[in-house]
């Protein structure tokens, strides 16, 4: 309890899985949440869950590839809470298809998703995350951000482009106080990948790849994030957590 008092958080991809549960472990924790996402009618219940049991937090439309929707979003913060702490971008989409297969508006709606939109989240809270004298950015890359793999080739390149500019963030603005890290699950039951995840063989299957033989819990990376995101981790910058039960340790 506690380990985020007094910090304001905004989460972007908070309708569902980790984002939501990441929005919820944090208000637990004692911030304020702003949760945003496309589907802000979910944000809304989740805030509406929240607020009832008197936690500080409210909901935006935030859809990541859209620059006024960040510029909307840190304006709103800064108006009504006065300040950011910290920064999750989570927003993410996944692709499997081979990489002659993909259609190149396939590609761009990935690198767009995944990489364009956490470069802008980036961009327009550094100078309220500088007004309040630093904090955090957690940005969700991937396991497949660190190794290659059959099949992912968009979301190799936007996960693995997330690895690159976190570190340039860390390194260019490190002098403020602003850290900047990157989290790399490995398989994780979540709706994305709860078809492949469904089917047992599938399920077994990636279950063997992982030295500790299961899949990981949204809980295990909200976890990692929150780490980052508080003062615990204050000497951390430009890492890269892989939460993967060893899979890239290989």
């Amino acid at each position: 309890m506690n380990r985020l008092l007094n910090k304001v958080a905004l989460i972007s991809g908070a309708a569902k899985g980790i984002g939501e549960h990441t929005a919820r472990l944090f208000a637990n924790e004692g911030a304020s949440v702003i949760i945003g996402d496309k589907n802000v009618d979910r944000c809304k219940k989740t805030v509406t869950e929240l607020t009832e049991q008197g936690y500080s937090c409210s909901a935006l439309t935030l859809d990541v590839t859209k620059e006024t929707d960040w510029i909307n979003a840190i304006s709103y913060i800064t108006s009504n809470y006065k300040k950011l702490d910290i920064l999750v971008n989570n927003a993410g989409i996944y692709s499997t298809i081979p990489i002659e297969e993909t259609p190149l508006d396939d590609f761009n709606s990935v690198i767009s998703v995944n990489l364009t939109g956490l470069f802008l989240g980036t961009k327009h809270s550094i100078p309220a995350l500088r007004k309040a004298g630093g904090g955090s950015i957690v940005n969700m890359s991937s396991t497949a951000g660190l190794v290659g793999n059959i099949g992912s080739g968009a979301y190799g390149a936007s996960k693995g482009g997330v690895r690159s500019f976190t570190k340039y963030t860390a390194v260019q603005h490190a002098m403020e106080n602003i850290r900047a890290n990157s989290i790399h699950p490995g398989p994780i039951d979540t709706d994305m990948l709860a078809d492949k995840l469904a089917n047992l063989e599938s399920r077994a299957a990636s279950e063997s790849k992982v030295p500790m033989g299961r899949v990981g819990t949204i809980d295990e990376v909200a976890m990692a994030i929150l780490f980052l995101a508080s003062d615990e981790s204050s000497y951390i910058t430009g890492a890269e957590l892989a939460i993967d039960g060893g899979l890239t340790a290989r």
